[in-house]
């Protein structure tokens, strides 16, 4: 199976720095986090703030499922954080 990300749910956290989401391998939930940083490198001009990180993560959610999936496919584990240097 591949992963799939049908649940568009996202969330801010602020003690990670990063937007939370979940992507999906048959019924193993995974949870992602995309750091400010990497967001900073898919958005250069980045409004720092909540609203700002969510905004950039929906104007970039097709690169980011697929930095996800493809960094799933290297290393499995039930967590992962995409950093600047995952997006080229």
């Amino acid at each position: 199976m591949t992963l799939k990300f049908p649940n568009h749910s996202r969330s801010y956290d602020r003690t990670r720095q990063a937007v939370r989401f979940w992507g999906y391998d048959t019924a193993i939930e995974y949870s992602f986090f995309v750091t400010v940083d990497a967001l900073e490198r898919v958005q250069p001009r980045l409004r720092h703030d909540e609203e700002g990180f969510l905004r950039a993560f929906d104007a970039h959610r097709d690169l980011i499922f697929r930095t996800a999936a493809d960094v799933f496919v290297r290393d499995r584990k039930s967590r992962y954080e995409l950093a600047g240097a995952d997006f080229r």
